[in-house]
């Protein structure tokens, strides 16, 4: 029976093979060749996976008994800094999330507010590109609730997410487009495994944009901002691994 060849699996075959030269989901390594053969045809396999799949395909969901006993934690395990530490001393009572940008109406929310939307809880498989994957169970409102209470303007292409944890100096930030924002299992996830979001793996509040691979998923989340373009914003190439690793901004599975 043929069988289409995802981006999924031509990673999961890649990264196997080349798991001596990559040093983790936050770095590459230092092979040019391994990132050229991880990260090439951004722009065609976008087009190529948007043309095979439907607008809403959903990424598959698992049973509760599937989940991986371990959830490895991606990129930063702790924010280093006195705000987020007072925040966590305090479990996250007065932490904020921000949305703003090409909005009609930004809001300022509690976790307390977030907490007490309507949730989706989906049990999703997060691909690292290091070659390792985790099931895990996630809850929390559908992002598209947020971004519609929010109301986009016109121009607004992009959604924006600034978080609370900072590689060598540099605030750490990712980005969608309107498509994943508004995709049903893209959810801003509070819990995890049916307990509140643990510190490593992005609490209090993390993205979980499931037809992605995992540097997409922003941790410790800030602030959400909806632009018209990437280029003003940090080194323009819309996350911060793909400014200082050449990460492809799009990373569909």
């Amino acid at each position: 029976m043929s069988r289409i060849l995802t981006r999924r699996r031509v990673l999961a075959g890649m990264t196997a093979g080349a798991a001596g030269l990559v040093s983790g989901c936050d770095q590459l390594g230092e092979s040019p060749a391994v990132r050229g053969l991880l990260f090439k045809g951004e722009d065609a396999q976008r087009w190529l996976q948007r043309g095979l799949t439907a607008r809403n395909a959903l990424a598959p969901e698992y049973r509760p008994d599937q989940r991986s006993p371990i959830f490895r934690s991606n990129g930063t395990a702790r924010p280093d800094s006195a705000a987020y530490a007072a925040h966590a001393a305090s479990n996250f009572a007065d932490w904020r999330l921000a949305v703003d940008g090409l909005v009609a109406r930004p809001l300022s929310l509690s976790m307390a507010q977030i907490r007490s939307m309507p949730a989706r809880t989906q049990i999703t498989r997060h691909d690292c590109v290091e070659g390792w994957s985790a099931i895990g169970k996630w809850s929390g409102p559908r992002l598209s609730r947020l971004l519609n209470l929010a109301g986009l303007r016109d121009q607004a292409r992009y959604i924006v997410f600034h978080c609370a944890d900072r590689l060598g100096g540099r605030p750490y930030y990712e980005s969608i487009d309107l498509i994943d924002a508004f995709h049903p299992q893209t959810i801003l996830a509070w819990a995890m495994n049916d307990a509140l979001l643990p510190i490593p793996n992005g609490a209090p509040l993390r993205l979980r944009v499931e037809r992605q691979l995992g540097y997409k998923h922003a941790k410790y989340i800030e602030r959400i901002e909806a632009v018209a373009s990437l280029d003003g914003i940090a080194g323009g190439k819309g996350g911060l691994w793909e400014d200082i690793a050449d990460y492809d901004w799009y990373a569909g599975i």
